[in-house]
């Protein structure tokens, strides 16, 4: 939790972490449809701050050659991608230009929101919340927890993935027990989704 802060802590802030396939995605949906909130989604601020003129447009450019660029300019998701696929340290380069971008940008919207006084919670969510360091800045961390089963299953009939590429990606987020250890809140969201949604009303009433 938040210690020492800047702000005013009249607005609450929350992160939102979780593997894939946990169904991050329909919790923040049921929370902008039924509380007064602002909510960020730090992979779609990423691609803000990748746009021309924006902070981290030139860096990138700069760092991965004019070849990760579209005909119009903009740097191709596809392009960039492929360059760093398989390439650990790139991977890290890039995740140092990126990752501080997005925590300024998303911080700056809740100083915003905290000065108009306008809504109750603000949220981000983030698969790579905890790596990228906002549990220094929220004033609590939520899971999104569902047993790994329910993922594996939830992603090869939703997105239409293969067991490997499921492995993949489940070997290169944090495990279970670590996202235990470093949130405040645990949503289970391995059964039905009224479920969940039960846990995110007593929770905030809670709060």
């Amino acid at each position: 939790m938040r210690q020492n802060s800047f702000f005013s802590n009249k607005l609450r802030f929350i992160g939102i972490t979780g593997g894939v396939g946990a169904g991050k995605s329909q919790i923040l949906q049921y929370i902008k449809e039924h509380y007064n909130c602002e909510v960020y989604l730090a992979d779609e601020v990423a691609h803000l701050v990748k746009e021309p003129g924006q902070p981290c447009y030139d860096k990138l450019v700069e760092l991965l050659g004019r070849e990760i660029l579209a005909e119009d300019g903009t740097i191709d998701k596809a392009a960039m991608a492929a360059k760093i696929f398989s390439d650990e340290i790139l991977l890290q380069k890039v995740n140092g230009i990126v990752h501080p971008a997005v925590m300024d940008y998303i911080m700056e919207r809740y100083r915003q929101a905290d000065d108009n006084g306008q809504v109750e919670y603000f949220f981000v969510e983030a698969a790579l919340l905890i790596e990228a360091g906002y549990k220094q800045v929220v004033d609590e961390l939520w899971y999104i927890h569902a047993n790994r089963e329910v993922r594996e299953e939830r992603l090869r009939t939703s997105r239409g993935y293969s067991d490997r590429r499921i492995a993949d990606i489940m070997s290169k987020q944090l495990s279970e027990e670590e996202f235990f250890k470093e949130c405040d809140f645990v949503i289970d969201n391995s059964g039905e989704l009224e479920d969940a949604f039960r846990q995110i009303d007593d929770l905030l009433n809670y709060l």
